[in-house]
């Protein structure tokens, strides 16, 4: 019996690459053409973020919020629970997002977002053009089809991404860390899927995982430094 020290994460995998990039291919053939809608959609988020309207900071928090929830049932629960039974667990967490965004941000309206000109600001644009615009070209890059193409609005990653760039942007009435959480989590799990079988975007969730953890820490502590400015001297 071989100790626990003696695995590797390739151990714990429940299918191969192959398996993996072809669920892509089937949802994304099963949802088509939904993508359309989806990438309008997106690209109507980064419109509001640059311009924002009166009534856009809800329209955003209640279109993230669907796009998790919708995710979190159409892939997690009916598409990649089927090779991965672990997945099922994650659904949960993916409606306990979706219902934190449309409460906090669509219902109560304590979302703003907006393009600043701060490590924050322009860390959450970047994370939100790279998963609307360039993240459904790494299939074709890592040498795979645009039928498995994981687009926002579609698959997880680029909204999970796309979401850290959206609160890196956002100014919240309250803490911003439990909206955080979730994304954060499958970042790192989706990272270690994927380094687990040897592709080469595996550090992509990684990484933006740690810019925007990084990115709200430098928002935290400008903000501490200019209330220390702005209080008067005893």
């Amino acid at each position: 019996m071989s100790e626990w020290w003696t695995y590797s994460l390739e151990d714990f995998l429940l299918f191969s690459p192959r398996v993996y990039w072809r669920m892509f291919e089937l949802h994304n053939e099963a949802v088509w053409p939904l993508h359309v809608v989806a990438l309008l959609l997106g690209a109507a988020i980064l419109v509001w973020v640059v311009r924002p309207r009166p009534w856009s900071d809800r329209a955003i928090a209640v279109i993230l919020g669907v796009a998790w929830i919708w995710i979190g049932w159409a892939f997690l629960w009916k598409r990649y629970s089927g090779i991965n039974w672990a997945v099922a667990y994650v659904v949960p967490a993916f409606a306990a997002e979706a219902l934190l965004l449309i409460w906090i941000g669509g219902l109560a309206g304590r979302l703003h977002f907006r393009a600043r000109r701060t490590t924050s600001g322009v860390v959450g644009l970047v994370l939100i053009l790279y998963a609307l615009i360039l993240h459904p070209l790494v299939a074709k890059l890592a040498g795979r089809s645009f039928a498995a193409a994981e687009v926002f609005g579609i698959a997880p990653d680029p909204t999970a991404i796309a979401t850290l760039g959206l609160l890196a942007v956002a100014s919240v009435s309250g803490p911003v860390w439990p909206l955080l959480v979730v994304p954060l989590a499958w970042c790192l799990v989706s990272g270690a899927t994927l380094y687990a079988l040897r592709t080469p975007e595996a550090w992509i969730s990684l990484l933006s995982a740690g810019v925007a953890v990084a990115s709200r820490f430098s928002s935290c502590a400008d903000g501490q430094t200019s209330r220390r400015t702005l209080m008067p001297e005893p």
